[in-house]
């Protein structure tokens, strides 16, 4: 991070440690903190807001260790000269505070993506910041960390908002629940600076009009905070607020969604975006960032993103992708070059401003009856398409879906990248001995074989349609062999396995009850993510969807398989899809999986090289 040029980094490893020594000082047992707590997969939601108990309870072994580790983390981030931003009260609170204090003005949320609701994990508490507790609390909190890490900072995160709007939008009450919540955090550190993701201006804009957002952005003395625009790099916020009105920010890449694995980006934007930003009439820009929900993806886009930390004007992409790739390969290879201006021209130029979450097929396997239109169907079949747009923060803006079928994103010709990744193959000779030649070609084999997945799964779901057996099992079992083909390409990259995330979890562990809890953590994330019931799957399921080895052959295929079987079958007996059926056998068959205990490789395994050209020809020649 300090080679990159960062210097004012997140530090929110441990808080659930100081969060249990604050809240006992205010009669709240660790019995109470156990349904507060997320799990060790689940933390950054139940941080949020968002959900309560899931995948928890958090051991006094985990809270120690975090702590130890967070003094770590700090130690070193200030010997290199960084800035950690710490948190501060946002107002979340556990149950028991509404009990111990019965006169505070605590308000329980809606729901959050439960199946029906299920107040185990949903519904959380928030105490209103104009309740003098609000300030009470948060003070002891900022004092906590303080005691605990020493002077390390004085800039906090704070998004109270974020999840949640104000209960009026009269501006003078807005400006003082605002002054409140900077109350909480000057009362604790006099020279307290509030950094506050902007998000919420784009997201809830219905409410977030030009006097709501001078109430809030001007409740603090100036300076005192400094705004994230999050999402600069597809809809910047600075340009239609006058930049933010006169209050600092800091132009933030969004990118990656759910740590998903896609090659995707806006390497146009990124190059000349900070740059026009900063250059633009009263700028009050003070920054650039970088906030992706997950990093190990992409390298080039945050390699770029990085360097306009230090770039006074905008980059000419084709040249710097000619010395970027020079510089990650260690020699300069004529069909690199070649291959890298076409994917700056396809996969690197999203210009369609939608999200980029990743739905290809394989991953996100469409739930659904094919007899009835995609756009059509009653909500309940629609919510694993849709859950996105009824989450409080909404962070997702996709695309309208017009069609009778379910559409991947695609902002790009196919037919462009298949040259892209034959000139790949073509410099295998020269390159093969390169980790980073070895990490992109598996990678771009992978997206054009997912893309081509996505085209065959449709024309399975077409041949059911037409009622024509035969080519249904033809293309669905293309389909499944595909999902075969792509887990052996990918165990043959050690940045592609399932058993890395698994054992890094299990590591944390320090007796089998944990063991087990850690792991059912790291499976349940990437997988099935929240609560189901046995004819619903979770409306979060392959949210954090990865295109890992082991994923794909023991988690992705065996629901593809299924759920092909069943159709085949209604075929053949001339009878209904049978929907809740197959739902029943995968949640089933999900469950069980992520409380599951098998091993998965953590060493790469076979040539990647004679493979990729091995599924070329066998696919794409």
């Amino acid at each position: 991070m300090a080679l990159q040029g960062i210097n004012l980094p997140l530090a929110f490893s441990g808080q659930e440690a100081i969060w249990q020594k604050v809240f006992m000082g205010f009669n709240i047992s660790m019995e109470d903190l156990n349904d507060f707590f997320g799990g060790p997969a689940f933390l950054a939601w139940a941080r949020m807001g968002n959900l309560h108990t899931w995948g928890g309870p958090l051991s006094k072994n985990w809270l120690k260790q975090q702590l130890v580790l967070q003094k770590k983390i700090l130690s070193r981030m200030v010997e290199l000269g960084m800035t950690p931003v710490l948190p501060s009260f946002s107002g979340n609170v556990p149950a028991a505070l509404k009990t111990i204090f019965p006169t505070a003005n605590i308000t329980r949320l809606g729901d959050w993506n439960t199946v029906d609701g299920d107040p185990h994990w949903c519904c959380t508490y928030l105490l209103n910041p104009s309740d003098p507790l609000f300030v009470e609390i948060g003070e002891a909190f900022i004092k906590m960390q303080i005691k605990e890490y020493g002077d390390v900072t004085d800039i906090y995160n704070c998004d109270t908002f974020n999840e949640n709007s104000p209960p009026t939008n009269d501006t003078i009450y807005i400006s003082s629940l605002g002054a409140a919540v900077y109350k909480a955090m000057s009362n604790g550190d006099k020279d307290a600076v509030w950094l506050m993701q902007g998000w919420l201006f784009y997201s809830d804009s219905t409410f977030w009009k030009p006097p709501q957002m001078k109430a809030l952005l001007h409740s603090v003395p100036v300076g005192k905070m400094i705004v994230l625009d999050l999402f600069a790099d597809v809809k910047p916020i600075w340009a239609t607020s006058s930049q933010f009105y006169g209050t600092p920010y800091v132009w933030c890449l969004l990118h990656n969604f759910g740590g998903n694995i896609e090659m995707y980006g806006t390497l146009d934007a990124i190059s000349s975006g900070p740059v026009d930003a900063r250059i633009s009439k009263n700028s009050t820009m003070v920054g650039v960032g970088m906030c992706m929900e997950g990093i190990e993806q992409n390298p080039v886009v945050y390699e770029l993103m990085s360097e306009m930390a230090f770039r006074k004007e905008k980059v000419q992409v084709l040249e710097w992708l000619k010395t970027y790739t020079h510089r990650r390969y260690g020699k300069s290879v004529q069909q690199i070059k070649e291959a890298w201006a076409i994917l700056y021209h396809t996969v690197y130029n999203c210009t369609d401003g939608i999200a980029d979450h990743n739905i290809d097929f394989i991953v996100k396997f469409p739930d659904w009856d094919p007899s009835i239109n995609f756009g059509s169907r009653p909500s309940k079949l629609n919510s694993m398409h849709t859950f996105r747009l009824r989450t409080r923060s909404r962070r997702f803006s996709f695309q309208e879906r017009s069609s009778d079928l379910p559409q991947a994103h695609l902002w790009y010709s196919t037919h462009e990248v298949v040259s892209a990744l034959k000139l790949f193959l073509a410099a295998g000779n020269d390159l093969a001995g390169s980790l980073t030649y070895r990490y992109d070609l598996v990678d771009l084999t992978r997206q054009v074989l997912s893309k081509l997945a996505n085209q065959v799964y449709l024309d399975a779901i077409n041949a059911f349609r037409r009622k024509d057996v035969k080519a249904l099992n033809i293309h669905s079992q293309k389909f499944i062999q595909l999902i075969k083909d792509i887990d052996v390409l990918l165990a043959s990259d050690d940045n592609f396995l399932l058993g890395t995330w698994l054992e890094s979890a299990k590591l944390l562990a320090e007796n089998p009850s944990e063991m087990r809890q850690y792991e059912w953590n790291a499976r349940t994330q990437v997988t099935m993510w929240f609560d189901t019931t046995p004819t619903n799957q979770s409306k979060l399921h392959d949210y954090a969807n990865k295109f890992w080895s082991g994923l794909l052959e023991g988690y992705y295929l065996p629901r593809a398989s299924s759920y092909f079987s069943y159709l085949s079958k209604s075929l053949e007996k001339n009878e209904s899809f049978k929907l809740v059926e197959w739902r029943k056998q995968w949640i089933s068959f999900s469950n069980k999986w992520q409380a599951g205990l098998e091993l998965y490789p953590v060493k790469a395994q076979g040539n990647f090289l004679t493979i990729a050209k091995a599924l070329f020809d066998k696919y794409l020649s």
